[in-house]
């Protein structure tokens, strides 16, 4: 689950930070406190848009629609799994780079290290991008989005191994049952819809899920460094301080350019890539970067902060059932039953797994991402 890029947590935390427990609904007008002197990246660039969206809850939902309908671009544009990625990237970045000079001229610029660290994670988007369309080709837009989830297992995992982050409760008591809902959703277990692979789905969806974790796991690294040296201002224990305001254009907009690069170089040794595809696939594809990347950046990163973890983790379950709805309904996909079964599993074992560790008081990995489109 994502949008190609992830929100900058202005506390500057690790996975699995903890958090004051509480009510729920307390915890959410805690969190939906403004954490900007003008609350952040949606209202900096559309204010009139997204000052009518009256809550947190439904910005996230507006970005989860949006990324749902991700895949379905892909399959639309009927192009091979380079072309893709490569030009989805590129027509992201028309729309990123004016984004990302606003920022960085209200907010000065990035640290080096941050900035060479979101390079880096780009470089593991681009790969993601280009596994995912070769899945989508082979398991069907709505099995694919299912199959992301892998990366709610590898995420923690890399954090555990790099960084020694304890491992959330029960994660081995779920892990088997996520991989078996994969197994299922893919078709490699049970029955496959007509006319798909599921092995090389399975794998290819499996790949993407890998690289997202570790795209995920980079940019939080590169979110714990301070944008910028320290200036002259209030002590931090001055009624008057607050916190500076991260960046969430300028490091999307970073790791999509080096994303363009990896999914180039692979797109063209694997698939080759098509520079000048069809109008309407190109069309099909400046839609994607549109909603897919931007729109859901400009919804879900600024909401999903305000929000308990718990709730913001149900509301990003709604990507991947929006997209099993959305493609059989406007592709025709038809996902057998032992399919609808595993992805069933998949989306339980998610919500299972996220809502316990923000009943502990952790953030959970798939609230370190806002999505994925």
């Amino acid at each position: 689950m994502r949008v190609d890029g992830e929100s900058q947590d202005s506390n500057g935390d690790i996975p699995f930070e903890s958090r004051r427990a509480g009510n729920s609904a307390t915890r959410n007008r805690e969190w939906s406190r403004d954490r900007g002197p003008t609350g952040g990246l949606a209202q900096d660039y559309a204010p009139g848009l997204l000052s009518r969206l009256a809550t947190p809850a439904t910005m996230v939902i507006g970005g989860s629609a949006c990324i749902s309908l991700s895949a379905i671009f892909v399959k639309l544009s009927d192009v091979n799994a380079g072309t893709a990625a490569f030009l989805r990237c590129l027509l992201a970045l028309l729309l990123l780079a004016p984004l990302a000079a606003v920022e960085l001229r209200r907010l000065g610029p990035r640290a080096r290290r941050p900035v060479l660290t979101d390079l880096a994670a780009g470089l593991l988007l681009g790969v993601d991008f280009v596994f995912w369309a070769a899945s989508i080709r082979d398991v069907g837009a709505s099995i694919a989005t299912v199959l992301l989830n892998i990366q709610v297992l590898v995420f923690p995992l890399l954090a555990r191994l790099l960084t020694r982050t304890p491992l959330p409760r029960g994660f081995w008591l779920t892990a088997p049952v996520l991989l078996a809902g994969v197994a299922l959703a893919g078709g490699a277990i049970g029955n496959p819809e007509p006319g798909s692979s599921p092995v090389t789905g399975i794998l290819y969806g499996t790949a993407a899920g890998v690289a997202f974790a570790g795209y995920l796991f980079l940019t939080r690294l590169a979110g714990t460094h301070p944008r910028t040296s320290p200036r002259r201002g209030p002590a931090p224990d001055s009624p008057t301080h607050s916190s500076p305001r991260p960046h969430i254009a300028v490091p999307v907009c970073t790791a999509t350019f080096s994303a363009a690069v990896a999914s180039g170089v692979l797109g063209a040794l694997w698939t080759g890539i098509d520079p000048m595809p069809e109008p309407a696939a190109l069309g099909w594809l400046a839609a994607l970067a549109a909603l897919g990347q931007v729109l859901a950046l400009l919804l879900i990163t600024p909401a999903l902060p305000r929000l308990a973890p718990a709730t913001g983790a149900a509301l990003l379950l709604l990507q991947p059932v929006l997209a099993i709805a959305t493609a059989v309904a406007f592709l025709g996909e038809r996902p057998t039953a032992t399919q609808y079964a595993g992805s069933l599993l998949v989306i339980a074992t998610v919500w299972y797994a996220t809502r316990g560790a923000a009943g502990r008081g952790a953030e959970s990995p798939a609230l370190r991402g806002e999505g994925r489109g």
